[in-house]
């Protein structure tokens, strides 16, 4: 863990550049989600109780390079400002003399939003002269955006090289987390793998049957894995052509001594819809689909998870949009959560679909930790490194 953190430094009368991510969703010219800003009030809080000017510096959208007038974080200022309790005021750029001037005109303590690093194109390429007008802004750089970490952009690898560096608290708790998931984790070490193709999580596979002692493979993927060794699966989402891939992997996890968990059986229907009718069943039909994990796999991952000390999680177990094909993802989430109240498992969970999965279960408070990264974090499950963490290494 070679990071300083916001302990490290008396940040009175520092002026701190702060990456965050505000990427926010909006409906009827709202921000109707509010995890993410939430999740940077206590970087931004503790900054400006220690007397720091705060400078936040952000991407909102995708405008490759241009001025979007649409995609300006003013939008996201007024929500920003009423979620953190105080005064927000804004840089119409995030660079040159309006951000300076924004800057001279704060109080130690005041917070300020520049505008959409996006809008430069130097942002995305890294470009040093970009990174070098940024960290002319401030004396200390804080990255607090974990899910923007996987890039390599100005705004959080070059300036990274350029002004000290610290790691902010969400961006802090979250490589602790990830730590004690694949890092340095408490055996045995469970892993969950679920969503719709293998061909998406290829990387993560291969990375996790040699780190792993558990690997459990759900959704459609599983699908794949079975039709491998030769079980029917009728009309299911299936990648045929990787069996070749899945068996690899299969022998992979054998030699390594990972044990790889598929659905002993399933819940299969006619038709991909909510409540459409089904059955439980060892072999799929031809003429149906499988769309969950049956009670025999829920009762086997219970017991898997009960003899774990850490369990990491990526991707639902089943269709788990559509009653009653969330059975399978809802039964096991609700067992992870339960194992970690009561001290006996270490569980971290990421990913959209994760997320979701886990809200819907009623499991997500009650995990160790739910990161809302979604490429950083597969990215890490993978094995990569992160440019935005390696550079607050170095």
């Amino acid at each position: 863990m070679g990071w300083k953190t916001l302990d490290s430094l008396n940040f009175a009368g520092k002026t701190a550049l702060v990456r965050v991510d505000i990427n926010v969703p909006f409906e009827n010219g709202e921000v109707s989600d509010f995890t993410r800003i939430d999740a940077v009030l206590p970087t931004i809080r503790d900054l400006s109780e220690a007397g720091a000017k705060v400078v936040l510096m952000a991407h909102f959208g995708r405008p490759k390079g241009q001025v979007v007038p649409e995609m300006s974080l003013e939008a996201v200022r007024p929500a920003l400002s009423a979620r953190l309790g105080k005064p927000v005021s804004f840089a119409s750029d995030c660079i040159g003399k309006p951000a300076k001037d924004a800057i001279l005109a704060l109080q130690p303590g005041d917070v300020l939003l520049l505008e959409n690093t996006r809008f430069h194109a130097g942002e995305e390429k890294n470009d040093p002269m970009m990174a070098a007008s940024l960290a002319a802004l401030g004396d200390v750089y804080v990255n607090d955006a974990f899910s923007a970490a996987h890039r390599a952009h100005a705004s959080t690898e070059g300036i990274a090289k350029l002004l000290p560096a610290f790691a902010g608290r969400l961006m802090a708790a979250e490589l602790k987390a990830l730590d004690a998931a694949l890092g340095n984790p408490q055996r045995p070490v469970v892993a969950v793998v679920g969503g719709a193709k293998v061909s998406t999580k290829l990387e993560l596979l291969g990375n996790l049957v040699s780190k792993v002692d558990y690997l459990v493979i759900g959704g459609g993927m599983a699908n794949t894995f079975l039709a491998a060794q030769g079980h029917p699966v009728g009309r299911s989402l299936c990648e045929h052509d990787l069996a070749d891939t899945a068996r690899e992997i299969l022998e992979k996890a054998d030699v390594v001594g990972c044990r790889i968990v598929l659905p002993v059986d399933l819940v299969v229907a006619r038709e991909f819809r909510a409540n459409a009718p089904h059955e439980v069943v060892t072999q799929c039909p031809d003429d149906a689909m499988i769309l969950d994990a049956g009670p025999a796999s829920v009762a086997a991952l219970a017991d898997i998870f009960a003899d774990a000390h850490t369990l990491i999680w990526n991707g639902p177990l089943g269709a788990f949009e559509m009653e009653p094909f969330d059975a399978a993802t809802n039964a096991a989430a609700r067992t992870a959560a339960d194992l970690t109240k009561a001290g006996k498992l270490v569980s971290v969970a990421g990913g959209g679909d994760t997320v979701a999965a886990l809200n819907r279960a009623g499991a997500a408070d009650d995990f160790t930790y739910i990161s809302t990264a979604g490429g950083a974090f597969l990215e890490w499950m993978e094995g990569k490194e992160l440019p935005g963490v390696k550079a607050l290494e170095d």
